[in-house]
């Protein structure tokens, strides 16, 4: 597998709508950056949050998830608690070709103040919006900005495309929009 350099992302970009929308520089002037880097593409946090609150005492069970476990929030400034974190979402939809896995890795201004962006693997052929999680190790409320970079996609390919790809297996996240809880 070999990391796809800043060409091939803007070609497939604009030839199968792979990531929208698009940006093609990194854009960075008075926010934390975003678009087409050397190997990647930072993508941006939409304003769309679920914060992880522990009022109603629910339990976390990935078999049997309740959305008591979140309070809903829209807005540009998304502060999460302490030791805590909150589901959020790429700005970009993504359409993953049948010869690529994309891996994402937190921005290192986020990471430098004990926020963690985590992401499993987009496999190929899934596409929609990334549900990210993005927890606060700090022992102090963090903000996260919308419309900001908020994480890097690398993009590895194959040594061809895969026999079984996300979509064939219609798998349960294939064209999530908006923040996705866990699904069985």
């Amino acid at each position: 597998m070999s990391v796809l350099p800043d060409k091939w992302i803007r070609e497939q970009a604009k030839a199968s709508g792979m990531i929208t929308p698009f940006e093609e520089k990194q854009q960075r002037k008075g926010v934390i950056s975003y678009g087409l880097s050397s190997y990647g593409y930072d993508a941006r946090l939409a304003d769309e949050f679920k914060i992880f609150t522990n009022i109603d005492n629910a339990i976390v069970d990935p078999k049997d998830f309740s959305d008591n476990s979140f309070v809903d929030r829209k807005t540009d400034i998304c502060v999460i608690p302490p030791n805590s974190f909150a589901l959020a979402r790429t700005v970009e939809y993504f359409k993953v070709p049948r010869d690529v896995l994309v891996i994402c890795i937190g921005k290192s201004t986020y990471a430098r103040c004990g926020l963690i962006v985590n992401v499993t693997p987009l496999e190929p052929g899934w596409e929609g919006h990334v549900t990210l999680e993005i927890s606060n190790t700090t022992p102090l409320p963090a903000r996260v900005y919308a419309n900001e970079g908020v994480c890097q996609f690398l993009f590895l390919k194959g040594e061809g495309p895969c026999e079984v790809s996300y979509a064939d297996r219609a798998g349960k996240y294939m064209g999530q929009r908006g923040v996705t809880l866990p699904r069985m």
